[in-house]
């Protein structure tokens, strides 16, 4: 006998990945309802991309007022008020999260419900204490800021990446932990808006290092000290936290900011009840089609441990979806293709990558050939009069193929998406090479790149 649910799909969470969920149900026709504990919209638009990018591209605002390299233009850079920018912020992530999210639930007609959700058993999910009866399940409650093990953390008042976007008094030293994307970024936007900053940890320890040894000089030209090594204690004396590091180093500043990765936002959810296995980290574990160890419990974005990006969550999301709607669960519809999966740091310069790095691409088993282009070669850096940068491009040897691409500079993170075109498309540099490409654009570093596997001799502007 068929059981009658009230629901074909309940969705743990309100973010992108569960939006994602949500529509991919309602445009098969299915009945669907989020569920969210806290605010709706999830982390990219609350407390991730939209008001990290804010603050950054105002903070950059100020930045290129002071290093503007064209001296006929003077221009002026007075001192910051973050309040003021932070209110501003705020009022941005109030419209999208009515535009893009309680808005688009109503268009596609499913409910949003405020509650706690846990399970109760494997086939039980319950909402503050009233269960939700669902076909299928999907967890995409996200995750939140990670504390890393270090010693006296947990007696001191410190910032994440989330708390530091509601400050109101810019501070006049800042210490960071962490040179992941999360604190490359944070470390730009406080030193461009007056701040002293000290950034302890690895900087973009997964990047290209020709990539790397650029961010490290323009870091170190904006004034940012930078420890290259693990924290392993904090104290606070007179108001002041002081970061010791694994040589001996110390680093003291007014405020600590911890950004050392995420963690998988799973409290309160009872997994075990439900059958859903964690990894080590916390994460819950997916198959390729988004299922856990649940048959009826599907998981998707940031609480699986993937890739840290909306548009990731979004992709897991619809492919949880799609095969949560199906009535042979053991054949999945949909898989996420991470082939040529763009990233972004948003630094400034932005460092971007799109694929694989050639560390990544050796590792996977690929025989690499690699070239690295100044941006002192690209004619659009050269009128802008900001040559900071480097591309590089990772290919098959013998084939041609290309694998990744990697870049630092001006709207470096523009280059991806016809990189990102590239990959998807198994072009080879002498196809890219000999592709059109716009004049002082920056994406046609492409193309002068991928020409230098095939001709190493100068050449003119457009040649």
């Amino acid at each position: 006998m068929e059981t009658n649910y009230e629901f074909d799909l309940a969705v743990v969470g309100s973010g992108g990945a569960a939006m994602a969920a949500a529509i991919t149900a309602r445009q098969a026709g299915k009945t669907v309802v989020l569920i969210e504990r806290g605010t709706v919209g999830g982390t990219c638009v609350n407390v991730g991309c939209v008001p990290s990018k804010t603050l950054l591209a105002a903070a950059g605002t100020r930045h290129a007022a002071l290093t503007n390299p064209f001296p006929g233009v003077p221009t002026s850079a007075q001192k910051a008020d973050l309040g003021s920018l932070v209110s501003q912020k705020d009022k941005l992530i109030d419209q999208l999260r009515g535009a893009k999210y309680a808005d688009v639930a109503k268009a596609y007609g499913f409910e949003i419900r405020s509650g706690e959700a846990s399970f109760s058993d494997a086939e039980t999910l319950a909402v503050d204490g009233k269960a939700v009866s669902a076909r299928s399940f999907i967890i995409a409650a996200g995750a939140e800021p990670a504390a890393p093990n270090v010693a006296g953390l947990t007696d001191l008042d410190y910032l994440t990446s989330t708390t530091a976007m509601e400050l109101i008094r810019l501070p006049r030293s800042m210490a960071i932990i962490g040179g992941g994307y999360v604190g490359v970024e944070q470390a730009q936007l406080f030193a461009h808006l007056g701040t002293k900053v000290t950034i302890i940890g690895r900087i973009a320890p997964s990047a290209e290092p020709e990539m790397v040894a650029v961010l490290r000089s323009v870091m170190e030209q904006d004034g940012i000290t930078m420890l290259e090594e693990h924290a392993v204690s904090v104290t606070l004396k007179d108001g002041r936290t002081t970061v010791s590091t694994a040589s001996g180093r110390n680093a003291s500043a007014e405020k600590l900011l911890v950004a050392t990765g995420r963690t998988a936002r799973t409290n309160g959810l009872n997994l075990p009840a439900a059958g859903v296995a964690t990894d080590e980290r916390g994460f819950i574990l997916v198959d390729d089609s988004q299922r856990t160890t649940n048959p009826r419990v599907f998981a998707a974005g940031d609480i699986t441990g993937a890739p840290q990006y909306v548009y990731v969550a979004a992709a897991t999301g619809k492919a949880a979806a799609t095969n949560a709607l199906r009535d042979n669960l053991r054949v999945p519809a949909g898989r996420v293709d991470y082939a040529g999966l763009p990233a972004v740091i948003f630094s400034c310069p932005q460092l971007a990558t799109a694929g694989l790095t050639e560390a990544e691409g050796l590792a996977a088993g690929y025989r690499c050939e690699c070239r690295v282009m100044s941006f002192e070669d690209v004619p659009r850096a050269l009128v802008n009069q900001d040559t900071r940068g480097a591309i590089k491009m990772v290919a098959e040897l013998g084939t041609g193929k290309v694998i990744g691409v990697s870049a630092i500079g001006d709207h470096a993170g523009e280059i991806m998406l016809p990189a990102t075109y590239a990959i998807k498309a198994g072009m080879t540099t002498r196809q890219i090479a000999d592709t059109w490409a716009p004049y002082l654009t920056m994406s046609e570093s492409l193309r002068l790149v991928a020409g230098i596997f095939h001709n190493e001799m100068p050449t003119s502007c457009c040649a």
